[in-house]
């Protein structure tokens, strides 16, 4: 079997998936892109997703001939391996194109985690419908998009759901991590990759200085991703807790959490937020004409309506920030309310189980003679 992820969330879901159908399959040989997760499940990495971690239009283009070497050496090792199925994850601008060479090969493809055509790009779904043999989608509204344009779909379910557990003993977590329980504690998440880091940083930093000076006994907290160097948030002047992110934003009082993937961690996890992001200047204004959303934040479009408060680009800004965190510190009937609504998110997002209904999925592609 064939996986491909270039992205640290894909490469949790592909590695669960993995183990999963080796859990049924013990002898299952599994190839191809992937980080940590997918190699410790026990997949033969052909490239690291770290050697693919690029954000943003132009840093995309720059980075063309390393992402074109990576591209061409999974092509050839499918070429001499001849998998029976190839499972791609997330990360579209690769996967739909290693989609087309796979399907030209005759590979059947299982594209796990769907493209965000709802969002822009809806003309990804003649290339979707032409290349990918089942799409399994995260999100229950995917499925009638799929179902419409003629794609072979299944709604598996979130599988964060059955990942994520707040702490048993939220004091004794703080104060092992160096924070006092006593005290509120604002969960600060600036995203996973450098470039990401590198621009939403700055006002982030200067948003904990302004809770710090407004409210002294607020302790902000950097969740500080796996592989980002260990001097990134050295400036910051916020206590950084590594390798437990979830841990953090579960004993939160608050969050301020980077658009994406950790927001629904955060809404799972019954965290109050604000949800911030920002990119280049030039790559916003050559992306933004083709985004149909008027929402960006993932629990905003989960819920269909205004959950959370969300401040992109010109936007996010320190002293926005600062502002709609200090809202939900000060109010706790307006965290109850977002808490409220965050718990209908989670409604929307399937039972337990999601792993083991896209590996069945997965499965009957590796059955067929």
């Amino acid at each position: 079997m064939l996986i491909s992820t270039g992205e640290p969330s894909g490469d949790v879901y592909a590695g669960d998936l993995v183990r999963k159908l080796r859990d049924g399959c013990p002898d299952l040989d599994v190839f191809g892109l992937g980080g940590d997760q997918v190699q410790a499940a026990g997949a033969t990495l052909v490239a690291h997703v770290r050697d693919v971690a690029v954000v943003g239009l132009l840093e995309v283009l720059r980075h063309l001939g390393d992402l074109r070497a990576v591209f061409d050496r999974i092509l050839a090792e499918a070429d001499r391996v001849r998998p029976d199925v190839a499972v791609l994850v997330d990360y579209p601008d690769f996967n739909l194109r290693l989609a087309a060479q796979l399907h030209r090969r005759g590979i059947p493809v299982v594209y796990y985690v769907s493209p965000q055509v709802w969002a822009w790009r809806r003309g990804r779904l003649r290339q979707i419908r032409h290349h990918v043999s089942r799409m399994l989608v995260l999100f229950p509204f995917e499925e009638a998009i799929y179902r419409e344009a003629g794609v072979p779909v299944t709604f598996v379910g979130h599988p964060l759901v059955e990942r994520l557990r707040p702490v048993a003993d939220r004091d004794a977590f703080l104060t092992e991590v160096g924070l006092d329980p006593a005290r509120p504690v604002v969960a600060v998440l600036p995203g996973s990759r450098r470039k990401e880091v590198a621009h939403n940083l700055p006002p982030l930093t200067g948003a904990a200085a302004i809770l710090r000076a407004r409210r002294p006994e607020v302790q902000p907290a950097i969740a500080a991703a796996a592989g980002l160097a260990h001097d990134t948030f050295a400036a910051s002047g916020m206590h950084v807790v590594r390798d437990r992110t979830h841990a953090l934003m579960g004993a939160a009082t608050v969050g301020i959490v980077a658009s994406g993937t950790a927001t629904v961690e955060a809404a799972l996890l019954d965290l109050p937020m604000v949800v911030v992001y920002r990119i280049s200047p030039l790559s916003y204004a050559l992306g933004r004409p083709l985004v149909r959303l008027e929402r960006f934040a993932m629990v905003n479009l989960i819920a269909g309506r205004d959950v959370v408060p969300e401040l992109m680009q010109g936007a996010f800004r320190a002293e926005r920030v600062a502002e709609e965190t200090l809202r939900l510190l000060d109010d706790p009937a307006r965290r109850d309310v977002m808490r409220r609504d965050l718990g209908d998110v989670r409604a929307r997002l399937g039972g337990p189980g999601a792993t083991g209904r896209a590996a069945e999925a997965v499965a009957a592609f590796l059955a067929r003679p």
